[in-house]
């Protein structure tokens, strides 16, 4: 079995080579709504490379689960990005990697983050990353893909080692 992986905080620095944060930090936005709120434009890298595929928002509603974890596969979404914001949740967890010299996970390089509140992730296209999993209780999360219903809308691979994560 390989070695335990910490979780550790999510930011956008630490985050950066796997996609967007989406989050509190957000700087430069201008006035809206005749003065009652700030809008913040273009916060996430959205994009689909398949003309028939359409933009698909959806709500995940998930079980909690708890640190330690064992990741047991990997996903990516080769034409899409995937962007995940939380509705109704204290914190979820979030496995990324990048690719390997064959294109497949690069489980050396494994990371792992937990999202707190008010922050969400925008997977790039062609992103290794684990399903959402949250923490601490259910939670409900957006999701936006651009999906057509075939294989390409995503990609699982089975590990055949679990990886643990632990708290950081």
């Amino acid at each position: 079995m390989r070695p335990p992986l910490r979780a550790r905080p999510l930011t956008k620095e630490a985050f950066a080579p796997f996609g967007d944060v989406i989050g509190l930090e957000l700087a430069g936005g201008n006035s809206a709504n005749q003065g009652t709120a700030t809008r913040y434009d273009k916060v996430a890298n959205l994009t689909g490379t398949r003309p028939q595929a359409a933009p698909n928002l959806a709500v995940f509603r998930s079980v909690a689960k708890s640190l330690p974890f064992e990741v047991r596969l990997l996903e990516r979404h080769p034409c899409s990005t995937q962007l995940f914001v939380a509705l109704a949740c204290q914190r979820f967890l979030v496995v990324v990697c990048p690719d390997d010299a064959r294109g497949e996970p690069d489980l050396d390089r494994l990371q792992a983050f937990v999202c707190g509140p008010g922050q969400g992730v925008n997977y790039r296209p062609g992103q290794w990353h684990h399903p959402i999993i949250a923490l601490d209780g259910p939670a409900d999360l957006l999701m936006l893909a651009w999906e057509d219903g075939t294989p390409l809308d995503c990609e699982e691979r089975p590990l055949t080692t679990p990886v643990l994560v632990t708290s950081d």
